[in-house]
Formats: structure tokens, C-alpha cells, sequence
């Protein structure tokens, strides 16, 4: 059916004057020609995200489940996200409809006092034996396989023309 659409309007209506316009489509449309090309910074705006939030007492914002770190001067404030939805690492800020920075991964660390003892490392594993145990037991495994009898190579020498059919000629019945 798309086939057959595309060659109705390829061959006919983009052909054909309209009664309007006293232009066909296609000529009317080429008219235009050069077509201005988006540049591919402009193409990437185009299709971020935006979202409104307001920043909090920590100067922190959240999106998506996410915690951002935003200027401290941007406290109390609404401000407006810009986003690529499918990159949350990186999310530009806007107030009032101007730049205002960009908003981070919040990076929780570690806080301790300075005076609290650091804690004691992990005890370091110990040396391997160079012992391989897997090894050893398929190696195991396959000496104790060899010694058994393997049917499969065996022949078998039996009587090579059976009549299955019974001599005439109908199948054998049980």
C-alpha cells in the first residue's frame, strides 16, 4: 500500500497543476530552493528536554530520581532544566530565560571528623598453592572414562540381510 501511495503522489499529484495555486506541488515547492540546513548544534537544541524545578536550601535540584548541584546564588529560585533525555550527566540551567550555568551529579563523599583514626585496611588474600583443582579432577574424570568399554566404537557383526517383512512382502506384525 506505502509502495503504491508513493508512486500515486511521485507520479501524479506532485505533477499535476493544481487548480489553486495554477502550480503543480513539486514546482511550487522547488520555487523555495535553496533549503536552509540546520546546523547540528542547532538540531541538538532542538530536541533536549526542558523541565521547570525549584533549587533548594542546599542548592541542590532533582530530576528523574537524580540530585544536581546547582550554583549556591541560584537558592530559593525556579529555574529551568535543558536536557538530552537519553545523557543525564549534564544539564544546563536557565532563569528567566538566560544562561545561568549548569547543574552537576550531586557527588556524595565521605565526611569524617579529622581527628576520627582511619579505618583499618582489608587483610590481603592470600597466596594461591598454584594447585588446580578443576584440573585435576577432569583429568581424573577422563583417565576413568578411558578405562571403560566404549559400545559406540565397537562394530557390530551381525547378520547383515534380516527379512523384516515377514517373506511376503507385508510388514512383519507384532
Amino acid at each position: 500500500m506505502n509502495r503504491l501511495f508513493t508512486a500515486w503522489v511521485e507520479q501524479t499529484y506532485h505533477r499535476r497543476v493544481h487548480s489553486e495555486t495554477k502550480m503543480a506541488p513539486l514546482e511550487r515547492w522547488m520555487t523555495a530552493a535553496p533549503f536552509p540546513v540546520p546546523t547540528p548544534a542547532d538540531l541538538a537544541e532542538a530536541f533536549r528536554w526542558s523541565e521547570h524545578r525549584s533549587v533548594g536550601k542546599t542548592a541542590t535540584i532533582s530530576l528523574h530520581g537524580n540530585r544536581y548541584q546547582v550554583d549556591p546564588h541560584l537558592v530559593g529560585r525556579k529555574v529551568e532544566l535543558v536536557f538530552d533525555p537519553f545523557d543525564l550527566t549534564f544539564l544546563r540551567v536557565r532563569v528567566d530565560g538566560q544562561e545561568a550555568g549548569t547543574a552537576l551529579p550531586f557527588q556524595i563523599s565521605r565526611h569524617s571528623h579529622p581527628k576520627a583514626r582511619p579505618e583499618i585496611p582489608a587483610e590481603e588474600p592470600r597466596p594461591t598453592t598454584g594447585i588446580d583443582y578443576l584440573g585435576l579432577m577432569d583429568a581424573a574424570h577422563s583417565a576413568e572414562l578411558g578405562e571403560k568399554i566404549n559400545y559406540a566404537a565397537l562394530g557390530w557383526d551381525g547378520p547383515t540381510n534380516v527379512d523384516l517383512t515377514g517373506g511376503n512382502g507385508d510388514a512383519a506384525t507384532p
